[in-house]
């Protein structure tokens, strides 16, 4: 079981420093906190040098309170959290959450709502999913965000640059299974 600050670390090297890619929809970047995210931390207009200033202390609060706890992303199964967490980072934590409830639904632990927030209900249908379903729980929600990611290059293909390094980060939360490829 992963700790916050080792889940962090590990987004952080994932997402790199200051980027700017005219392709990139989030605009200017630093360690995966955008503009538009760091203006609203800030609770004012955020410079393009208040991005490039960003400090990892900073980065790291906005991490946790907007994509882990503030959604209750840590109150899912131990299991899924690195992966949901790192979802909610690169997708914003509806869409990742979003995801876990349609994979719930899909293996038969629902009916839930698909309506990107962590209640009781989609609590309850996670931890069924994660008993009974074990390491494919995780397998099938990484093949769901490899599909999130198909369905942005197929609507944009101007997406089309980023896809394998997307396809590389969500790589990284495979599970090990015997005999599964």
């Amino acid at each position: 079981r992963m700790t916050v600050d080792e889940m962090i670390s590990e987004i952080l090297r994932r997402e790199g420093g200051y980027v700017n890619h005219k392709a990139d929809r989030g605009g200017p970047t630093n360690m995966g906190v955008t503009q538009a995210t760091l203006s609203d931390w800030l609770g004012r207009e955020a410079s393009i040098e208040d991005v490039k200033a960003l400090d990892e202390a900073t980065a790291r609060e906005i991490y946790e309170r907007n994509y882990l706890s503030g959604p209750r992303i840590d109150t899912l199964p131990s299991r899924i959290v690195p992966s949901t967490f790192d979802a909610s980072i690169n997708h914003g934590p509806r869409s990742a959450i979003k995801m876990v409830q349609r994979v719930c639904n899909e293996a038969g632990f629902g009916p839930g709502d698909v309506d990107g927030a962590v209640g009781p209900q989609t609590r309850r249908m996670a931890e069924q999913a994660d008993e009974a379903m074990g390491d494919f729980f995780l397998a099938a929600l990484v093949e769901e965000r490899r599909n999130v990611y198909r369905k942005i290059v197929s609507s944009n293909p101007s997406q089309q640059v980023f896809l394998n390094g997307w396809m590389n980060r969500v790589a990284e939360f495979e599970p090990n299974i015997e005999g599964y490829a």
